[in-house]
């Protein structure tokens, strides 16, 4: 094999952990190689995730706000949704974002490989281009970002045009009269409130007791609360049993406390329970890297693997599987290959879930510190309280705060309600800094905003918030 290249450092995957490591890399003056199996940069959550999602998520708020608007006196005409308009806007998006991914790639001086990548051993890889030819990589450390993949079902039949996973919920190739969602967690309650907005009957089927089972239950309640009035149907504690593509619908079966006895049928059926991490075929059995029962890379606090001179980050390397945990990895891991002594040690990586209302957590929930035992107290702080929720129709959200009840530490945070995602940002710093409810309380926020309500749930737990009174 003449083709030989060589680097002293070797990125796997093109995604946020990927990118992430290898521009760090380069800014901290390593020789970086990036093998990225699809031409984009950006990975799953730019090409076929976040971005997507978030942009047609926006669309779904237009859409939502224009008739909410009603309530304020103002009326707009029913939408119309040009289908092939909105997938190209979508289209425009993810590419403007990856020709910035790989401007930036090139004036770092990244060199960008496209083609599947497998270890040799743990100092080489080979790497198989889409015209079919094969070169080698040698490397010094190597940096495994290879991200996942939508999880399967077993009882959905593969192959049929009818099931979807997210990445052919997000190409938007039609809006279903009736949509399945299977699975009751982000993915899929974002994309049922997508294709909801955009005229769908959508059904979701959950197995646990509730939606969204990571988060405190007294966050998801208003988001519940909004779905049953949105979409046709919610099951709770219910399973798929049997999906059958008949040709012209999908006839599926349920089992459960509040399971249809009867069969329904659907136009479309979204399978969104899970993620799996993208490790085979990466020929770690020919390193020294230990993969765990479920798929994951095993590493250290500085996300070294078991052989030193791998890496892994992102996705790959364990829960949460999040972009911004795996950007985080990604910089961290260039640190340590600079030779800096640092190690993974985030108290907070915020959580959120972009439906509407947004709801978003960072730090010990509620639930956590009880089946810890920890003496916490929490305080919530009603967004009805909030002139700035009350002014734009959004007094269904709540701020709280999880804090120790003896240092006055804030442990956590978690937010529900339109900008969840951008107020738990506060939340994130306060924890991350070991901030007490004292500081939150004594920082000055502007008013009227949503942000105030993190100051008056801190004033809240020492019984003084200005905009609600609570008998001692």
């Amino acid at each position: 094999m003449s083709n030989v290249r060589t680097a002293r450092v070797a990125v796997i995957g093109g995604g946020p952990g990927g990118y992430a490591a290898a521009f760090a890399a380069a800014d901290l003056g390593l020789d970086v190689v990036l093998v990225s199996d699809e031409p984009p940069l950006g990975g799953t959550c730019l090409n076929r995730g976040c971005i997507p999602s978030k942009a047609l998520l926006h669309v779904a708020k237009v859409i939502r706000d224009a008739r909410q608007a009603r309530t304020f006196g103002v009326t707009f005409s029913e939408p119309s949704v040009d289908l092939a308009a909105l997938r190209a806007h979508v289209g425009q998006v993810v590419s403007r974002m990856a020709g910035g991914l790989s401007h930036l790639a090139a004036q770092r001086g990244v060199e960008v490989v496209h083609g599947r990548a497998r270890f040799t051993n743990s100092r080489e890889l080979e790497i198989l281009r889409p015209g079919g030819e094969r070169e080698l990589l040698r490397f010094q450390e190597a940096v495994v970002a290879t991200g996942s993949r939508p999880a399967e079902l077993v009882e959905v039949p593969a192959g049929s045009p009818r099931v979807m996973d997210s990445t052919r919920a997000l190409a938007l190739e039609e809006v279903p009269k009736r949509l399945l969602v299977v699975g009751g967690g982000y993915i899929g309650l974002e994309l049922a409130t997508v294709y909801a907005a955009l005229g769908s009957r959508v059904s979701v089927v959950e197995m646990a007791d509730t939606l969204l089972p990571g988060f405190d239950r007294d966050l998801v309640r208003p988001l519940m609360a909004r779905l049953k009035r949105e979409l046709h149907q919610v099951l709770l504690k219910t399973r798929v049993t049997s999906v059958e593509d008949d040709g012209e619908a999908v006839r599926v079966r349920f089992a459960g406390e509040h399971a249809p006895q009867d069969e329904e049928v659907f136009d479309r059926v979204l399978v969104a329970v899970g993620r799996r991490p993208n490790t085979e075929g990466l020929g770690l059995e020919n390193t020294g890297v230990r993969v765990d029962p479920a798929g994951f890379i095993q590493v250290d606090a500085q996300r070294r693997t078991a052989d030193p001179a791998v890496f892994a980050v992102g996705d790959v390397a364990g829960p949460p599987m999040l972009a911004h945990k795996a950007a985080h990895e990604g910089k961290l891991v260039a640190e340590v290959l600079a030779g800096r002594s640092v190690a993974f040690d985030a108290r907070a990586i915020p959580a959120v879930v972009y439906t509407d209302p947004e709801i978003a957590a960072c730090g010990l929930s509620e639930e956590q510190a009880k089946a810890e035992g920890r003496n916490v107290k929490v305080v919530r702080f009603p967004w009805a309280a909030s002139g700035r929720a009350a002014a734009s129709g959004l007094s269904e959200g709540m701020t709280k705060l999880i804090v120790d009840a003896d240092s006055e530490v804030v442990l956590g945070v978690g937010i529900v309600g339109s900008g969840a995602s951008e107020l738990i940002a506060e939340g994130a710093l306060a924890v991350e800094m070991g901030a007490t409810a004292e500081d939150l309380r004594l920082t000055v926020h502007p008013h009227p905003t949503l942000s105030e309500t993190v100051m008056e749930a801190a004033e809240a737990f020492y019984g003084m918030a200005t905009h609600i009174y609570r008998k001692s």
